[in-house]
């Protein structure tokens, strides 16, 4: 049995119990460290005592998976917020060498993520000054990046003396400097790769933009990956929080030797050329990137694949896209006259009676399931009739958690290979989490709570105050109640919920254990 560490980008579910929930359904066996060592949002991990229980189990181990966010910084959080010289980060990051050594065999796979600018300002997962200056620093580095290619005009030109005088200098000190030495840390890792330390590194764009800090980072990144003839070791596209359930993806391809042949389908003829919300290139762009690093083939094969990967798509780019919590009449028209959810769904009816293995990968809107697409599923029957699901947050998000799950769930449904013990009731509950977090909590719960219980209650999404436990409750009444509506008849047997739970102390993602029991 191949044995897989697994060191996550942080604490959250999404990082931390995804990819442990995907090894579950097979032979593969992953260890991962216990929550204490990860830290807490803005608290960092104890990266001694972690790098340290790496150390002790690396031994016999097949694979290292690793965050290189959580293991020189502490986490995705600290990676923004951290005081560390580039001294003291290289010497954590040296720790891969030490590993490689003791065990020469040893595979590592890496993620490293170009340190995000959001557009908005709030310090929630950014520095302090982040509330008062995030705008203004986001389209910093949008304007510094064009003075760069020579692409400002004259009013642009003004635009940027403008904000650099709004910006005290001892914040732009801060955050530029950061923003450096991480930047210099992924080139090292990348120097790791060239010299074998590193097997395989996915660079992961976070809340990515046309121009800013990020996407120049990006390039100059991409010019050395190239210049290095290290494309095939290194990719670098949009995502994040699901890189963790994509490496162990391509361990399980790698290990099985299996090469999952998937054929698309989108529900907008517009759709594989938009560009998602909070990335930079086309989705059909994206997802090429997702299956490749899973260790995939994009096939234009409709009748012989492994899998079909229904992708319910935008018809509008970017900032027009609609928000789950977005009500029907506040979306782009497109939604209604260029995306065909009707012949969508009668195209998955037909292909679940033709026995074909369907994953549905639903970006059409961000942070959540598409309500309207969801019901109509629920109507036909048909969502017991699906492989895989998943409609969280980011495209990306969803891409490379939909698609790890369909890899892992379509080799087992080969004539030929035998079902590891409890793989069908892992793979099952992993699905059915997919649908109450993604529908039930992101587009119904979560969007209820916040727009109808918390202002009346003086709280926001993102501080619950001391009232974590009281809404907590409530989130797990409603999601109990979404269970009793959607997926009551459903032919598997009863779902119940554990441990329910608001993983930062808020309402942006929410934890729990999904079971699955058998009907009589």
């Amino acid at each position: 049995m191949n044995k897989i560490i697994y060191v996550p980008l942080d604490e959250r579910p999404c990082n931390y119990r995804y990819p442990q929930a995907l090894a579950k359904m097979t032979d593969l066996d992953m260890l991962i460290p216990d929550k204490s060592m990860l830290g807490d949002m803005k608290k960092p991990a104890d990266t001694a005592s972690l790098q340290n229980w790496v150390k002790e189990n690396v031994k016999d181990a097949s694979h290292l998976i690793v965050s290189i966010d959580m293991f020189v910084y502490g986490g995705i959080v600290p990676s923004r917020l951290h005081s560390l010289t580039y001294e003291a980060c290289l010497e954590r990051l040296s720790t891969l060498k030490s590993i490689k050594e003791q065990n020469p065999s040893i595979k590592i796979f890496a993620y490293d993520l170009i340190m995000r600018v959001p557009a908005y300002s709030s310090s929630e997962e950014e520095p302090d000054y982040y509330e008062e200056y995030g705008k203004k620093i986001f389209r910093m580095g949008w304007l510094y990046d064009k003075k760069e290619q020579d692409l400002l005009d004259k009013e642009e030109k003004l635009e940027l003396t403008k904000i650099e005088r709004d910006i005290p200098s001892d914040i732009q000190k801060d955050f530029i400097n950061r923003r450096k030495n991480n930047f210099s840390i992924t080139k090292e890792v990348i120097n790791l790769v060239a010299s074998d330390i590193v097997d395989y590194l996915i660079v992961p764009l976070d809340d990515n933009a046309q121009f800013g800090f990020s996407p120049k980072e990006q390039r100059a990144l991409m010019y050395e990956v190239d210049r290095r003839n290290l494309l095939d070791k290194v990719n670098i596209y949009p995502g994040a929080d699901e890189i963790g359930c994509t490496l162990f993806a391509r361990v399980f391809c790698e290990t099985y030797q299996y090469i999952p042949e998937i054929f698309i389908r989108y529900s907008s003829t517009k759709g594989p050329f938009m560009i998602p919300k909070y990335e930079d290139r086309p989705l059909s762009e994206s997802i090429k990137s997702h299956i490749t690093a899973a260790g995939g083939v994009h096939v234009h094969n409709e009748d012989k694949n492994h899998f079909i990967l229904m992708v319910h798509s935008p018809a509008i780019a970017q900032r027009e896209m609609a928000q789950s919590s977005f009500e029907v009449e506040k979306r782009h028209r497109t939604y209604f006259s260029e995306v065909n959810i009707r012949e969508f769904v009668q195209a998955m009816n037909w292909y679940v009676s033709n026995r074909k293995n369907i994953a549905l990968a639903d970006v059409a809107i961000t942070n959540g399931a598409d309500h309207s697409l969801m019901q109509l599923l629920e109507k036909k029957e048909l969502l017991d009739q699906l492989m895989s699901y998943a409609g969280w947050n980011t495209n990306g998000n969803t891409m490379g958690t939909v698609i790890a799950h369909a890899i892992i769930a379509s080799y087992y449904k080969q004539a030929e290979v035998k079902l590891p013990a409890g793989h069908e009731k892992a793979s099952r509950e992993f699905f059915y989490s997919r649908l109450v977090e993604d529908w039930g909590y992101q587009t119904i719960v979560r969007t209820h709570i916040s727009e109808n219980i918390l202002p009346s209650l003086g709280l926001t999404p993102r501080f619950l105050k001391d009232q974590v436990a009281e809404i907590t409750d409530q989130v797990e009444d409603l999601l109990n109640q979404f269970i009793d509506t959607h997926l009551s008849v459903i032919k598997e047997g009863e779902i119940s919920l554990e441990d329910v739970h608001l993983p930062w102390r808020r309402m942006f993602e929410v934890g729990f254990t999904l079971k699955l029991k058998k009907g009589q």
